[in-house]
């Protein structure tokens, strides 16, 4: 039999589980080949006990419908960066790639399918580049990486983030409030910008567009009368920015955690609009890990299928080095680096941008 390895890493995402049950379906096609899991992403084969599942018709029957992932994720460490605790207590990452592929090779894997975002797609290319046969598959919710259209997941965070919207709207009614809603993103403001359109959001602030907290005054206060009366909503990506200011993070003490930590912006805006003279009441919102749970909506569903085929017929015909794309309508294979040579982010001038501002969104700009 030959062997084909899977492994979800970075953040959790809404569709995860229907590209697993997709690449064992197909495999199950052919003949010869069985399909394993790697728990945790890469650290199933890192670890000192192997932690690796079988992925059969049994395992994955019926998980297209359920969040996560049933072999697990992490954004912590990885084959190039495995943390090590020194006797003094403190850490030290060091690279064990190749002591792993040494491991894959030994288990008999002839390929790797590495579902996940930028960061997990940086690590398959280093991967190829040390000679594993591995494909990527695009997963996050950011829809951040280049060379496809969208990233499944991305539709259902913003179906969340726009539920979450509908429902400050009565709220915000209810008590003359402006309430302010943050989403993640990181630096792509894309779950942001369509949640803002869908929900009906008076502004909408990402971190393509450095905003003007008098002109965000402005916009909100032409939504209340001479009595005090009105409302308003103000959907912000985390990594939004005034101008002239910074990315509001804080480096995580997590360990092998490499990624900064975004959040507040929300609370920043309420306080900066405070300090400008801003009367009327405001709340804000965090969002936070509820756009990364629960079961994917259809599209999802659909297009996380797609890429599950599509990755495992990339192995039968040796595209390794490449990931699988939506490239309306169709599906297809790219090589890693133009899937991670650029981050895939809001145009001040798109569309969809300008669709905004056709209906009155204001960007602070």
């Amino acid at each position: 039999m030959k062997r084909v390895l899977v492994a979800t890493g970075g953040g959790d995402c809404p569709g995860l589980n229907a590209v697993i049950r997709a690449i064992v379906k197909r495999a199950a096609q052919e003949k010869d080949w069985e399909v394993i899991g790697s728990i945790q992403s890469f650290d199933g084969i890192l670890q000192d006990e192997l932690e690796i599942v079988t992925l059969d018709d049994k395992a994955v029957a019926g998980i297209h419908v359920d969040g996560g992932t049933i072999i697990g994720t992490t954004n912590k460490g990885g084959p190039f960066a495995w943390p090590i605790k020194n006797q003094d207590g403190t850490w030290k990452s060091v690279d064990r790639s190749e002591e792993m592929i040494r491991k894959l090779q030994s288990m008999g894997v002839d390929a790797v399918i590495s579902i996940g975002g930028d960061g997990s797609q940086r690590i398959s290319q280093r991967l190829f580049e040390k000679g594993l046969n591995i494909i990527g598959v695009p997963k996050t919710i950011d829809n951040d990486l280049s060379a496809t259209d969208f990233t499944f997941g991305f539709q259902t965070a913003v179906q969340t983030a726009t539920e979450a919207v509908d429902k400050l709207v009565t709220t915000a009614a209810s008590h003359n409030r402006v309430l302010v809603l943050e989403v993640m993103g990181r630096n792509a403001g894309w779950i942001a910008l369509n949640a803002a359109i869908a929900g009906g959001a008076e502004v909408c602030l990402i971190p393509e567009i450095s905003y003007d907290i008098e002109l965000v005054a402005q916009r909100l206060q032409s939504r209340y009368n001479s009595k005090g009366k009105g409302n308003a909503i103000v959907v912000i990506a985390e990594g939004a920015m005034p101008k002239g200011g910074t990315l509001l993070s804080e480096k995580s003490d997590e360990i092998g955690y490499e990624n900064l930590r975004l959040g507040g912006v929300a609370r920043k805006l309420v306080n900066d609009l405070k300090a400008i003279g801003f009367e009327p009441d405001m709340r804000e919102t965090v969002l936070g890990h509820l756009q990364r749970g629960g079961s994917p909506i259809a599209y999802d569903r659909i297009l996380a299928t797609q890429f599950g085929v599509k990755a495992f017929e990339m192995v039968l015909e040796g595209k390794f080095g490449e990931m699988a794309a939506y490239r309306h309508p169709d599906i297809i294979s790219v090589p890693f680096k133009d899937a991670i040579d650029n981050a895939k982010l809001v145009d001040p001038d798109c569309d969809l941008v300008k669709t905004a501002k056709g209906i009155g969104i204001s960007f602070g700009d």
